[in-house]
């Protein structure tokens, strides 16, 4: 529900769940407090001419808690998709924030951990979530991979995925699916690895036979360096902050950043060649 733009009294009018997307677009797209993206969402219905109801500041925030962000679909061709997987942090904006700013209070920065699955074909965010600072890595696997509804060909990640039960919520979910994670320098083939090598055991051997580099090569783990481009240009576009105060709005704020980014990159992306 939302007054309109002339804040008449009476019963507010109805706002559909795409409207309090387009204006939560707008906030992340634009780095915008909440009541300035009342303000643009205003502006702009003011010059199209158009007599719509404008969602207000309390309700965008309200309607975020619950707003569920359409997903990326399924590719159109049917082909698995090849999943990139990386992390990173997001401070918390807040009054301690606004302390530093003022007063130079000197405050303990909070933060969230930022997972994004990446499909390496089409350059779109795929799967996202948001977790305490404290959780690790291989942990949100399992949670990242419940959000494709297509299938996957391959997973990559940095060494912070090299362990057991990633390799097993792969397995789990997507049984043929390629594992290139490198190993960690201290690692060791397991027990079974003379008679029925793991995926692990076999990226241990062709590094011992080739070194580390063909390796990279062979796997196409070079490929990961698209998923690191994405969190930059998450960076670049969003911000390095989350500006809603509690974690069912950031997780809304998440999405709603990840399906803008995805937006962008359909309307266009660069053509790399090398050169040299």
């Amino acid at each position: 529900m939302a007054r309109s733009a002339a804040h008449h009294t009476g019963r507010a009018a109805l706002v559909s769940p795409l409207a309090i997307l387009t204006g939560l677009t707008l906030r992340a797209v634009f780095h915008l407090a909440l009541r300035q993206t009342e303000g643009l969402i205003g502006s702009i219905i003011g010059l199209l001419g158009l007599a719509l109801a404008v969602p207000d500041h309390s309700t965008l925030s309200r309607r975020a808690k619950t707003l569920e962000v359409p997903r990326p679909q399924p590719r159109r061709n049917g082909e698995p998709l090849h999943l990139l997987v990386d992390s990173t942090g997001l401070r918390l904006c807040g009054a301690g924030e606004w302390l530093q700013e003022k007063h130079g209070t000197k405050t303990r920065r909070s933060w969230r951990k930022l997972h994004i699955g990446l499909d390496a074909g089409s350059g779109q965010i795929v799967a996202a979530s948001l977790t305490a600072k404290e959780v690790d890595d291989g942990a949100e696997v399992g949670p990242l991979l419940d959000q494709i509804t297509g299938a996957v060909a391959s997973f990559t990640g940095d060494g912070g995925y090299d362990q057991d039960r990633v390799y097993a919520s792969v397995a789990e979910r997507h049984p043929v699916a390629a594992v290139a994670v490198p190993p960690r320098a201290t690692a060791v083939p397991s027990a079974t690895a003379e008679t029925t090598p793991t995926q692990r055991d076999r990226h241990l051997q062709h590094i011992a036979e080739h070194g580390r580099m063909a390796w990279q090569k062979a796997s196409s783990y070079t490929t990961r360096a698209r998923a690191e481009a994405a969190i930059g240009r998450f960076k670049q576009v969003i911000g390095d902050a989350l500006r809603s105060r509690t974690d069912d709005r950031r997780a809304t704020e998440v999405n709603v950043a990840a399906r803008a980014l995805n937006r962008m990159v359909e309307l266009g992306r660069p053509n790399y060649i090398r050169t040299a």
